[in-house]
């Protein structure tokens, strides 16, 4: 018999999956896993799980993208924040973080305002943290007096820059 109690809206459901490992957000609206694989661009608005492969571009600017202990990426991401457990080859711009977690690999560029690397992790590559310097003279007159804010080379695990 149906129950006027029944007909109650579902909270968003959680994502579960099969690794252990996986750090996903229960808020996370859309998730591609580890059997699917994208090329081209993707874009969107939401907050995205990749447990799977990806070549290519990913633009979410304003959401948080996560990439999964599988996922295999190699694209430019352009988010407001950026977990990485899996291996991406690329450019990341993470408008407010970037995190390498570690079982994380980042091969490429990084900028973002807050960069966190767990022991494990591996970074190689240019990164550039810190608010995003203003226009082109601001950034001149900053480094040649020797304080801007661009760090090049590898980054060791554990580190936070």
């Amino acid at each position: 018999m149906w129950k006027k109690e029944d007909a109650k809206p579902q909270e968003a459901a959680e994502i579960s999956t099969t690794s252990e490992s996986a750090r996903v957000s229960s808020g996370a609206a859309a998730f591609i896993g580890q059997g699917i694989r994208i090329k081209g661009e993707v874009s969107g608005k939401e907050d995205l799980f990749l447990d799977g492969f990806l070549e290519g571009k990913l633009d979410v600017s304003g959401a948080t993208v996560t990439i999964g202990p599988n996922g295999k990426i190699k694209a430019d991401i352009v988010a407001r924040e950026i977990v990485v457990s899996g291996s991406v080859n690329g450019k990341l711009m993470g408008r407010d973080r970037v995190q390498l977690l570690n079982t994380g690999s980042v091969v490429g560029e990084v900028q973002t305002e807050r960069l966190a690397i767990e022991d494990g992790a591996m970074l190689r590559g240019k990164v550039e943290t810190g608010k995003p310097l203003g226009k082109s003279g601001e950034a001149a007159n900053s480094a040649a007096a020797g304080g801007g804010s661009a760090k090049a080379g590898s980054a060791a695990a554990g580190t936070a820059i």
